[in-house]
């Protein structure tokens, strides 16, 4: 083939219109991501991107509005444990699930109720 996929740049996780301030408490206040500027011909549609590492997550806004349930991203953490005694300490719920083999995992909704798993090898 005369392509090849590099590696992911970026993930969009949907979210009602004017959500952007519960996106930035979640994904920079509770997560500690770091919220970028987006384009200025993209701000009109909404949303707000954060840095992760090398990628990006930028949420969008859909109308109408529907969380993704099953499809999410997966994000591989260090010190899992750590996580989650931070989002204890926050007060924000998670769910512990060791289906798994190997992995030390969780499972988070956004506020909007976009699931996500965050997990760690063992």
């Amino acid at each position: 083939m005369a392509y090849q996929f590099e590696r992911i740049d970026h993930i969009q996780l949907a979210a009602p219109a004017g959500s952007e301030e519960e996106a930035r408490t979640f994904f920079n206040g509770i997560l500690g991501l770091t919220e970028i500027e987006k384009p200025e011909n993209l701000k009109k549609r909404g949303g707000v991107w954060f840095q992760l590492g090398n990628y990006q997550i930028h949420i969008g806004i859909e109308e109408p509005f529907s969380p993704a349930k099953k499809a999410h991203p997966a994000f591989q953490v260090r010190e899992i444990e750590a996580l989650k005694t931070h989002l204890t300490d926050k007060e924000y719920p998670f769910v512990v699930d060791d289906n798994l083999p190997g992995a030390n995992r969780i499972y988070v909704q956004d506020p909007f109720g976009n699931r996500m798993e965050m997990l760690e090898w063992i």
